[in-house]
């Protein structure tokens, strides 16, 4: 009876008659048991035999207490011309055990019922619960998305149920509804399911076009290098410019000597001016700043750096600066 109810399952879904054989097979060896009439039930569901389903259901209902499965026995109801019945079970105390993907599939067979009695505004209020969210990915998502559309059209809302068929088409990740056949139906346009599959691919492929740059658009190895190099090796040449310009610019010999020891005091009757004539005109300073460009940035061609000789004080043949003349100490004497 094990084998035979397991040989059911597996044949289920792609020979629902071999399965229906095995599952009566495993029913006359155990009819008293719950889930070999659950198995038998299921089992003439899906082979169309209507009658003998119901009879399975309610027995295996009986047997093993609980809601049992409601949302078929409804929808049994309705392929039996019954659809008074399928809204009754609906109302049953029992859904309230039902989980809540049994409780949606329940829900889209009572609007299908109600839509069997003419009843289509009712039908398409009776899907309007807080799951019709077309942003939802859940696992009832495609089929309740498929059935609110097909109660839209049902109602005659055309551009409403088609937008449905839409959302319907994006959630079925499984291919269990014919969204794609009823659009194609209704707009006359079928969808192309290649550019469908592949959009997201194209979508990447262009915005990794549009941030990429041609080879000959980029600068070579060698002249990036370069570019990086050419402002550290302008501020080294600076560095040593200064550092050159600052040893020039000290005198020779002991530079810590005061002026009280290289200079003596001048004659009686001399200027300073006098003093500052006698010595030859001071060059520029090699540290005048650069006016027109700064570090780094080469000057135009044929250009060169517009400078102005920065002003130095006066200095003696011996490079020190000339320190005012000072009194002798006999003339500073009382």
């Amino acid at each position: 009876m094990a084998r035979h109810l397991v040989a059911a399952g597996r044949a289920l879904e792609d020979d629902p008659e071999l399965a229906l054989e095995h599952a009566r097979y495993a029913r006359q060896r155990a009819s008293r048991i719950a889930v070999v009439r659950e198995a038998a039930g299921i089992a003439a569901y899906r082979a169309g035999e209507w009658a003998e389903a119901l009879n399975d259901l309610r027995a295996a209902r009986r047997m093993g207490g609980g809601p049992g499965h409601l949302a078929v026995m409804a929808d049994i109801e309705r392929a039996l011309g019954r659809p008074e019945r399928a809204i009754e079970l609906g109302r049953s105390p029992e859904v309230k055990q039902l989980t809540r993907a049994e409780a949606i599939e329940l829900l889209i067979v009572v609007a299908g019922a109600r839509r069997d009695l003419g009843e289509h505004d009712a039908a398409v209020v009776t899907l309007q619960i807080p799951e019709l969210d077309p942003a939802r990915r859940d696992p009832w998502s495609a089929r309740l998305f498929y059935a609110y559309a097909d109660n839209l059209l049902a109602a005659g809302r055309t551009s409403d149920a088609i937008q449905w068929f839409v959302h319907a088409y994006d959630a079925d990740e499984d291919d269990e509804t014919d969204a794609a056949e009823r659009i194609a139906e209704l707009t006359g346009e079928p969808l192309d399911q290649v550019e469908v599959d592949f959009l997201p691919d194209e979508v990447d492929e262009d915005a990794d076009s549009a941030g990429a740059q041609p080879d000959d658009a980029r600068p070579d190895d060698a002249e990036r290098e370069d570019a990086e190099r050419e402002p550290d090796s302008a501020s080294e040449g600076s560095d040593e410019h200064d550092s050159s310009a600052e040893d020039s610019a000290q005198p020779k010999g002991d530079a810590d000597a005061s002026a009280d020891e290289v200079v003596s005091p001048d004659p009686a009757g001399s200027s300073p001016d006098s003093v500052a004539a006698d010595q030859p005109d001071a060059e520029p300073s090699p540290t005048a700043p650069d006016t027109g460009n700064r570090v780094g940035r080469p000057d135009p061609v044929g250009s060169a750096p517009v400078t102005e000789p920065a002003q130095l004080p006066a200095t003696t043949a011996a490079g020190v600066a000339a320190a005012p003349a000072r009194p002798s100490e006999e003339e500073s004497a009382p």
